[in-house]
Formats: structure tokens, C-alpha cells, sequence
């Protein structure tokens, strides 16, 4: 069962639609459910799914040959020799009376493994394809050789495609269809923090087990899936996968600026430009600025944040910790997690969860203003806000906390937040001004009494 990928399969729905030939690129990382969506999206259409390996140029051609061979049911075709692609695709799409779909799964395997494939491709599409009744649809689970081979200036295939989806983790509003027998806001949000909106994941956690049960389980024994998945997911990205570990270790510990990442590495801060910028380019890092600032891109304040969770995770408490675990003491480092895996985790992932629920509210109605940025604040003296919503055009701002206790949140925590609205500084003299505190486990007596007796005081369980 596909779980909110409507956007995606509209977007191709709306492909299949055009009056034209298109042809649509699919990219992402690792596990991401691409296959799945173009699978089901094939279900009712027809066409042809074809995987291609890491195997020769050779290989992968005879092996679409059968493909094609089974598709059209065709003995000639099967038992045919073939040394050019352009005869097979001239076969596969003579019919043009239906729309026929072709799917090239792990199409970055096919120009690896020959560089002229991609002109190759190129000049079927110019003088074939592109006058005929079909939808191409290349798909590919290398971010940087999908974008390098498909959608860079510098490719054969440049300004070719029609559309182009970049598949990405799925939102926390989805697990409760993930594990509809789950009630708890509080478990689905500490499975969220491991397994990251990333659907093979999810699938090997259990709502029901203990989460800690979980991860000794998924994660820290040696012959799980997802013991060794971060090196996995790097190696065929990206070379130098040590540096690459080192930089995010040191940000999942916590040293976020630019100029502490580069004195925890003993290096150049300008020598660790070009792997934070691949890390950003993979969809792993993110720089951060206070969401008030007027010119993100030039400003002195960023940060660098971890945007997938189960590799904050993996850096937070598996890979400092591989010594404990290659030696047979994986129950060592279950206990360190369970011991800081609520207050070092968890809370820091249920700030993006609240993030994210602010716009969720804003498009249902339920916040009061349509925020242009919602994100995180923080300012001189180490003072921060979990999360801050805007809107620039009509000067509203609202300042959240969020609180994953187990105690509920009382007054104390809203005098807080509003002693921390003066540092707050943004380009409006004039604003309209809210304090909004999210709480896991709801509010005490008194401060329910104080929002209902305030306009400016919202609470959002």
C-alpha cells in the first residue's frame, strides 16, 4: 500500500496525460519507495518496467531484449540478435494506437557502465521517442549521478525531460496509517525519530515492541538491515567516505557552526566547503539561519543540521560506538540510548515535528495567519526558540515551544518563552504577536485556565 505519494502519482498521472511524448525523471535516495510508486503506477497502463544493474552495457541490453520480447510476446525478438538500443525502442513503441509506459529502474547503472549511453539515449529520444505515443520514465537511486546524468547543464539529456519528481522522506502526519492500530502520538513519534519517514524502514519496526526492543533489534545487531546502512547509502556516493562520516559525526554531536565542525576535525574551515555542499547537494545536511533573517544567504548565524533521522541517529549512538558493538556488548549501547535517547533525540526531532504541524494547521485553518517561514530562532546570550512562524506580508509572528515530556507543560513554560520575545528582532516595528507551546503530553490546570483567558496563548497537543 502506497502512503502519501499523491503528489507524485498526480505529477505522472498528469505525464501519462500530456497530448505529447514525455519523459519524466524520478530520483532519490535509497529505500525511498520510487519502485513501489512507479510499480503501482503501472498497474493500470500499459508498459514496461525494466532494472538495470551494475552489469556491462552488453548485459543490461540483452536483458531489456527480453523485456521487450516479453511484453510484445514476440519468439523473433528473443532469439534475435541486437547491437543497438535504437532497434529495440523502434520495436517496443511501432504501436501507436495506446500510450506505452517504459521505466528504466536504476537508470544511472546504464551510463556508468557506458558514458556514450547517455547520447545514446539522447538520439533516440530526438528521432524516435519524441514523435511516438510514450511516456519515459528514468529512474534512479544516486542522487549525484541522476542529476549529473540527467538533469545537469553538461548532459547529452539536458532540457529534454518534461517533469522531474525528487522523492524524499515521508512526513510524520503519515505513521498513524503506517500503524493504524497505534494510538500513542508519543510512540509514533519516537519511531518517526529512528526510522525517518523512509518506508523500508518503517516497515521493519513494530508499533507494539518496546522501541528500544526495536532498535537492538533493526539496528544494533551486526546482521540487521540497518546496522551498516549509512555506509551503504555514502559509498557509492561519494568518495572519501571517511571524511564524510567525520564531518557528520561531528554535527550529530552537536557541533553545528561551520568554524566548531572545522576545530573538533583539526582542518580549514574552507576545506570542508565542498563535502558540506555534497551532503546539502544528497539531501543529509541542511544550513540553518534564524528564520527571521532577511538574506539567508549571506548571513554569519548558519548552522548545520542533519535533516534525516535515522542517520542523526546512526551518528548519534551507533557509529561512535561500533568498538562496543563489533565486540559482542550491543546491550552496553542499548543502555547508553535508553538512558539519552528522549532528551538527546527524540526532543530535537519533535521541534521539526512541530514545525511541520504548523504548517499542517495554517493549510487547514486551524493556526491563526498563513505563516511565508516557519523555522527555528536563535540569537546572542544562547538564547533559541524552537520554532517561530512569520508572515512577512502581514506581520504576524508566533513563537513556539516544544515540549516532550512526560510531565504535562505548565505556566512556568509560557513565562519563559515570553521573556524571550524582546530578543526576537524582525524588520517589522508593528507585529501581531502570539506564543503557541506544544506539548506530548498535554497542559497542567492552571495554564489551560491562563490560554483560555488570553487570545495571544495557544496550545497545540
Amino acid at each position: 500500500m502506497l502512503i502519501d505519494r499523491e503528489d507524485e502519482r498526480m505529477a505522472l498521472e498528469r505525464e501519462y496525460e500530456r497530448d505529447q511524448a514525455s519523459f519524466v525523471v524520478v530520483y532519490g535516495r535509497r529505500r525511498i519507495g520510487k519502485t513501489s510508486l512507479l510499480v503501482d503506477f503501472l498497474k493500470d497502463k500499459c508498459g514496461v518496467y525494466f532494472l538495470a544493474t551494475e552489469e556491462s552495457e552488453a548485459q543490461n541490453r540483452a536483458t531489456f531484449k527480453g523485456v521487450v520480447a516479453d511484453f510484445l510476446d514476440d519468439d523473433l525478438i528473443r532469439h534475435a540478435s541486437f547491437d543497438r538500443w535504437d532497434d529495440l525502442f523502434d520495436r517496443l513503441t511501432q504501436d501507436v494506437s495506446q500510450r506505452i509506459v517504459i521505466v528504466l529502474d536504476e537508470f544511472q547503472y546504464l551510463g556508468k557502465a557506458n558514458n556514450a549511453f547517455l547520447s545514446v539515449l539522447q538520439r533516440i529520444w530526438d528521432s524516435l521517442l519524441r514523435e511516438r505515443n510514450v511516456m519515459l520514465v528514468l529512474c534512479g537511486s544516486l542522487i549525484s549521478l541522476m542529476v549529473e546524468q540527467t538533469l545537469a547543464h553538461g548532459s547529452p539529456l539536458y532540457g529534454r525531460r518534461t517533469a522531474q519528481l525528487h522523492m524524499r522522506q515521508l512526513p510524520f502526519s503519515c505513521y498513524g496509517e503506517f500503524f493504524p492500530e497505534e494510538s500513542s502520538e508519543r510512540k509514533l513519534v519516537e519511531l518517526f525519530s529512528v526510522t525517518g519517514g523512509v518506508p523500508k524502514y518503517i516497515e521493519l519496526f513494530d508499533a507494539q515492541k518496546d522501541i528500544y526492543a526495536s532498535i537492538a533489534h533493526n539496528v544494533l545487531d551486526r546482521s540487521s538491515f540497518l546496522y551498516d546502512e549509512p555506509n551503504f547509502l555514502l559509498q557509492r556516493e561519494v568518495g572519501e567516505v571517511g571524511s564524510y562520516f567525520s564531518i557528520i559525526k561531528a554535527i550529530a554531536a552537536g557541533n553545528r557552526k561551520l568554524g566548531k565542525i572545522a576545530s573538533v576535525l583539526e582542518t580549514k574551515q574552507t576545506s570542508l566547503t565542498r563535502y558540506l555542499k555534497t551532503l546539502a547537494d544528497l539531501d543529509i545536511l541542511e544550513r540553518e539561519v534564524p528564520v527571521t533573517e532577511s538574506n539567508p544567504q549571506r548571513s554569519k548565524s548558519g548552522q548545520y543540521r542533519i535533516k534525516d533521522n535515522f542517520l542523526l541517529f546512526w551518528f548519534r549512538y551507533v557509529f561512535p560506538n561500533l568498538g562496543l558493538i563489533e565486540s559482542g556488548h550491543a546491550e552496553a549501547v542499548k543502555g547508553k540510548i535508553e538512558r539519552n535517547f528522549i532528551d538527546g533525540h527524540v526532543s530535537y526531532v519533535y521541534e521539526r515535528i512541530c514545525q511541520e504541524k504548523v504548517w499542517d494547521k495554517a493549510a487547514d485553518g486551524t493556526w491563526p495567519f498563513v505563516p511565508t517561514k516557519v523555522g527555528r530562532w536563535w540569537g546572542a546570550g544562547d538564547v533559541e526558540i524552537d520554532a517561530v512562524a512569520l508572515d512577512d506580508q502581514g506581520g504576524s509572528l508566533a513563537l513556539c515551544e516544544c515540549k516532550f515530556w512526560k510531565e504535562p507543560v505548565g505556566a512556568n513554560v509560557l513565562r519563559d518563552l515570553e521573556s524571550k520575545a524582546p530578543a526576537v528582532v524582525w524588520q517589522r516595528e508593528e507585529r501581531s504577536l502570539w506564543y503557541v507551546l506544544f506539548s506530548i503530553s498535554g497542559f497542567t490546570e492552571d495554564l489551560q485556565r491562563l490560554a483560555a483567558e488570553r487570545e495571544d496563548v495557544l496550545l497545540m497537543s
